[in-house]
C-alpha cells in the first residue's frame, strides 16, 4: 500500500469544491439552514485519529514498555487513515465550494454571513480530519520504513 499523496487529496478537494459551488449557485435559495455544529464531528474524529496515532506510534516503536501492535490492528488503522484522508479532503472541498459562493455575497444576502461562519468551521474541522488521518497513516510505519525513506533521499 502506498502513502496517500497530497496531489490526490487536492484533486478530490478541487473537484468536490467546484461541483459544490455549481450546486450552491443554482440551489442556494432552497437549501435548508446550515447549522455550524454539524461539521464539528469531523474535527473530533481528526483529534481522535491524532490520539490513536500517538499510541500506535509509541507501541510500534516499542517505547514506554507497551505491548507491540498486531499487524491486523495496524492494517485497520491504516485503512481508517486512508479513508479519512480522502473523505476529509472531499469535505474540505465541499465547505470551500460553499465559501466560494457565500463570501462574495456577504453584502447582498442576509443568510450568507451565517453560512460563511458555518463554512469556515466546516473547512477547519475537515482539514483537522485530513491532518489527523495523515498523521495516523505516518504513525503506522515501522521504524525501518522511516530509516529507509531517509536514506534513499538524494
Amino acid at each position: 500500500m502506498t502513502a496517500t499523496k497530497a496531489r490526490d487529496l487536492a484533486l478530490i478537494g478541487v473537484v468536490v469544491g467546484a461541483f459544490t459551488w455549481l450546486l450552491v449557485r443554482e440551489f442556494y435559495g432552497s437549501l435548508p439552514p446550515l447549522q455550524w455544529y454539524l461539521s464539528v464531528s469531523l474535527g473530533v474524529l481528526g483529534i481522535a485519529e491524532f490520539m490513536i496515532a500517538r499510541v500506535l506510534q509509541t507501541r510500534i516503536r516499542g517505547d514506554a514498555g507497551l505491548p507491540s501492535v498486531e499487524a491486523i490492528m495496524a492494517a485497520r488503522a491504516l485503512a481508517l487513515a486512508k479513508a479519512s484522508a480522502s473523505a476529509g479532503a472531499g469535505f474540505v472541498g465541499l465547505w470551500l465550494g460553499l465559501l466560494a459562493f457565500t463570501v462574495p455575497k456577504l453584502d447582498f444576502l442576509a443568510a450568507a454571513s451565517g453560512d460563511t461562519v458555518t463554512g469556515v468551521i466546516g473547512a477547519v474541522s475537515s482539514a483537522l480530519l485530513v491532518a489527523g488521518a495523515l498523521f495516523l497513516e505516518n504513525a503506522c510505519r515501522t521504524p525501518r520504513q522511516h530509516r529507509d525513506n531517509g536514506n534513499n533521499r538524494s
